[in-house]
């Protein structure tokens, strides 16, 4: 039996960077994981080249039963303190759109950094390494793996949702806050494209920038027709707000009313056909799409506003209720999870048991598409490895 200060499971980044600001500050550190590998997520993330942080990131950038909750971590530790680790290490990196900061060649050097601070504080790994059973008496957590038995008396619970199961994603962290009877918001797939009746077969492939809304809720982005149904940056951000059953609204064009512009062009030259006018501002596969579902054969001369009104419909508010999600296999990350009600904001320590911490995804916290999910899993775990 050997005895930490502090024990991680999870050598994700939230796992790695509580890791980091825990032997900094003199503790001795153990960070298990059942992978054969530490940031295998990090590594994949932003195509490849590490979507690290969002400049943006704050209060309505994350999805949460407890819109505040997050605030506190992310003040502690922010994007531009990250940005000063990547800066101090001389990473390449740029801004792409929105705040969007990413690696200039690839995730590897983030990676390398990570593991290099990981080093010079002295964190032990344990790669390949399951965990069998935790159990805690006297302020004291016991750990059984398939390497032996390990105490300490501050347990960090970094192992992330259930998105990308190749990734070894698993559902442990919950049974650890089911163990310590710790309530869980409900999860599901979320950053995720949508499944629709039928696909859109005849319009596989297609993009174009939109407006997509649910409720109240709306992004302006990029949306991507897809055999299955509608994928894209503005479909993922979406998907994290969408319940079963519900509709979402499309907007093809949202910056100009195409029932005007049809009704000036049927004024002015009379025989050019709906379908023609669309595809001066849609993918003509599109137009010829809408055009055909609104039954515009003819010219627009002898269109009615009714069919017209049909058309901007389709253009502008086309309603889709989606069927479902493609699940957790392809979401980048999972909604819901441990209420963040029964944790210490400040900290990230279980509020009713004293040395226990959840970082990360695990918790029901879930930022927008776009670095925001990097920045939370930096922000929740520095905060923890300042004060297991």
């Amino acid at each position: 039996m050997k005895k930490y200060d502090v024990i991680i499971i999870g050598a994700g980044a939230a796992g790695i960077m509580a890791g980091i600001t825990a032997a900094e500050r003199g503790r001795s550190v153990l960070i298990i994981d059942h992978a054969d590998a530490p940031l295998r997520k990090v590594k994949i993330a932003g195509g490849g080249r590490c979507n690290f942080t969002n400049l943006n990131a704050g209060r309505d950038t994350y999805v949460s039963e407890n819109s505040r909750f997050h605030l506190s971590a992310l003040s502690q530790f922010g994007p531009w303190d990250f940005i000063g680790m990547v800066t101090e290490f001389h990473i390449p990196y740029y801004e792409k759109k929105l705040g969007q900061q990413f690696c200039e060649t690839s995730s590897q050097p983030l990676i390398d950094m990570l593991l290099s601070k990981c080093e010079t504080a002295g964190v032990t790994f344990m790669m390949n390494t399951s965990v069998k059973q935790v159990s805690h008496a006297k302020d004291e957590f016991t750990l059984q793996t398939s390497e032996g038995v390990f105490t300490t008396s501050s347990l960090i619970i970094a192992t992330g949702g259930l998105s990308i199961p190749a990734m070894k994603a698993s559902d442990f962290g919950y049974q650890i806050a089911e163990q310590f009877k710790l309530p869980i918001i409900p999860v599901r797939p979320a950053l995720v494209p949508f499944t629709t009746k039928g696909g859109f077969a005849d319009l596989a492939g297609v993009a174009l920038p939109a407006r997509v809304s649910i409720k109240k809720r709306v992004f302006d982005d990029d949306l991507l027709f897809t055999h299955r149904g509608l994928s894209g940056p503005a479909i993922l951000q979406i998907s994290s707000y969408w319940q079963d059953g519900q509709a979402v609204i499309l907007n093809l064009f949202p910056d100009q009313d195409i029932f005007n512009i049809l009704k000036e062009v049927q004024h002015k030259t009379p025989k050019k056909s709906v379908e023609h006018i669309l595809s001066n501002h849609l993918p003509k596969r599109l137009a010829k799409f809408i055009a055909t579902r609104c039954h515009c054969a003819g010219d627009l001369a002898n269109t009615s506003d009714k069919v017209l009104r049909k058309v901007s419909d389709h253009v502008h508010r086309w309603e889709i209720i989606p069927t479902g999600t493609e699940g957790y296999k392809v979401a980048e990350v999972t909604v819901g999870g441990i209420d963040t009600n029964v944790i210490n904001s400040k900290t990230m320590e279980v509020k009713d048991v004293p040395g226990l911490f959840f970082v990360g995804e695990v918790l029901d916290v879930t930022g927008w598409l776009g670095g925001y999910n990097l920045q939370w899993a930096w922000s929740s775990g520095y905060v923890a490895g300042l004060n297991a």
